[in-house]
């Protein structure tokens, strides 16, 4: 069956290719959901397909593609390190014989599969993070592994036809010291259509995200303990590490302000955001990625019509002044967020509240996502189509 596009002639097949599972990696659905209406979309990744509307190829959960060879890395050997991986291989083989117009490569791993498979009109590589530097505040993963990373992007991400980021902070490094130039894609979230709710009493402060613990999510216990406004937090996070999860529901249970809650389905997070007032955000930079983020929970506040606190990052910090969404601490310690909580007001919440409603729509995945547009739609007409 040939897959044609309305005035007839056949559809260009782009293939998105991640070594996630893709149904639950809402940065790649983006991608998937901005193309699938134009083109002939063909994925590859893990787990089901996330779309009746592509065609999914599934690599295998014992195909994994995060430990390079030990033995080929401490000997700088890095290309039988990554040519050796277990997922590299199942793809390589299982795309082999395809043929595409563009490929998205989703992350630093995927790029060299990518352009070993040469698609007639290019490869777009999209780096979800800054990944010479992810481990910084680990000298032996400096030592042995960032060194892998920086010969993929040396040899490979070069090579691609197009580059985009999360943040601007990250696309500056990469430009710097690998040379390519980079667009930004933010990890916005999808527009919703929501009101902002009524501010409560007392102030309903809320985050949700991983549970990791060098992000130090118990700082926002203690602020919130330690504050004199009438406030309550809200914690909704996933179990990454059990133990540190066990850590902070002790401490919740020890106060009458703090509550753990299970993590909710993605697609049900923003409307469970939205009976709050301001959620927090202060993560301590204790990498270069952490330092540069501008995390998807901070966009899933914005849809949900909440103020925010952040810490002072070079990224979040300017996006929150210029549209007056909330309040920037000013610094990444207890002390500081403390600060930042005893100063809120009902009234300012209110504003806040009624500021992100504003920037809804200018802070959207939908407009976030143009870059990966126009990328694709360059590289088609580049290679007459």
């Amino acid at each position: 069956m040939v897959d044609t596009q309305p005035g007839g002639g056949e559809r260009p097949t782009v293939l998105v290719l991640s070594f996630s599972p893709i149904r639950r990696d809402a940065r790649v659905l983006k991608q998937v959901r901005l193309l699938e209406e134009n083109y002939r979309v063909v994925t590859c990744g893990y787990e089901s397909a996330p779309s009746d509307a592509v065609e999914h190829l599934e690599i295998p959960s014992d195909a994994v593609v995060d430990n390079p060879y030990g033995r080929f890395v401490s000997l700088r050997q890095y290309s039988l390190a990554y040519w050796r991986l277990a997922g590299v291989r199942w793809a390589r083989r299982a795309l082999a014989a395809r043929r595409f117009d563009v490929i998205i490569a989703n992350d630093v791993q995927a790029v060299p599969v990518a352009i070993s498979l040469r698609p007639r009109a290019g490869v777009l590589a999209d780096l979800h993070e800054y990944w010479p530097r992810l481990h910084e505040e680990n000298p032996a993963w400096m030592r042995w592994i960032s060194p892998y990373y920086r010969w993929m992007c040396r040899k490979y991400v070069r090579r691609a036809d197009a580059v985009t980021t999360v943040s601007p902070g990250l696309a500056r490094e990469y430009e710097r010291e690998f040379g390519f130039e980079t667009a930004v894609v933010t990890n916005a979230t999808p527009y919703a259509d929501l009101q902002p709710t009524e501010v409560g009493s007392p102030l309903r402060l809320v985050h949700s995200g991983a549970g990791l613990r060098n992000r130090d999510l118990g700082l926002m216990i203690d602020a919130v303990n330690r504050s004199s406004a009438d406030v309550t937090l809200d914690l909704y996070l996933t179990p990454n590490h059990p133990d540190y999860l066990d850590e902070l529901r002790r401490r919740a249970d020890e106060s009458d302000r703090v509550r753990l809650r299970d993590a909710v389905p993605y697609d049900e997070l923003v409307s469970t955001l939205n009976a709050y007032d301001v959620g927090v955000f202060v993560l301590p930079p204790v990498n270069f990625s952490y330092a540069h983020a501008l995390p998807n929970k901070f966009f899933d506040f914005v849809q949900a019509r909440l103020g925010v606190i952040v810490g002072p990052s070079p990224e979040l910090g300017p996006t929150v002044r210029k549209h007056g969404l909330g309040v920037v601490a000013t610094g990444w310690d207890v002390e500081a967020l403390t600060k930042a909580v005893d100063e809120l007001t009902p009234d300012d919440v209110r504003e806040f509240k009624r500021h992100a409603d504003e920037a809804a729509s200018a802070l959207s995945a939908e407009q976030a996502v143009d870059p990966w547009r126009v990328a694709v739609e360059r590289l088609l007409a580049a290679g007459g189509r």
